[in-house]
């Protein structure tokens, strides 16, 4: 069993950091906790989470109505400068995506971050479902930059 592991700068972050056994739940979320910090651009540990109030219970207080001012917003201005972003990078594709499938994406990546991060081990997703999920997203992405 690994408890109380904490890592420097972080301390101790996630089930893992609880003493909750490792396991696959455990990965599902931290990979969930992940996704919300990446997409929203919040800590964890950042001053404003205190009381019960935490990144996952930050999103989802804002889901689905207000989802979207959670982003990082240099996520959003990034595709806003341009109007548009790359539809596909590895294909070098000279499609564009608008802004609202790429808001739509964000959400649905927010979404999997909130549900991989269940306080409930059991009520998380299965990482293929994951998988799944992210790879439509990426199916969504790269068919709407398509002409």
């Amino acid at each position: 069993m690994v408890s109380g592991i904490g890592v420097k700068g972080i301390g101790n972050y996630g089930e893992y950091g609880m003493g909750i056994d490792v396991s696959a739940y455990g990965d599902v979320y931290s990979f969930g906790i992940l996704l919300l910090e990446m997409f929203t651009g919040k800590r964890p540990t950042d001053e404003m989470f205190k009381d019960n109030l935490n990144l996952r219970e930050f999103s989802k207080m804002a889901f689905p109505d207000k989802l979207v001012e959670t982003i990082d917003p240099i996520l959003l201005q990034q595709g806003e400068a341009r109007d548009t972003i790359p539809s596909n990078a590895t294909n070098h594709s000279h499609s564009h995506i608008g802004m609202s499938k790429v808001q739509e994406c964000l959400m649905s990546i927010l979404r999997i971050g909130i549900a991989c991060s269940e306080e409930s081990p059991r009520g998380r997703l299965e990482i293929s479902e994951v998988l799944a999920k992210l790879q439509t997203i990426k199916s969504t992405l790269s068919d709407s930059g398509e002409k």
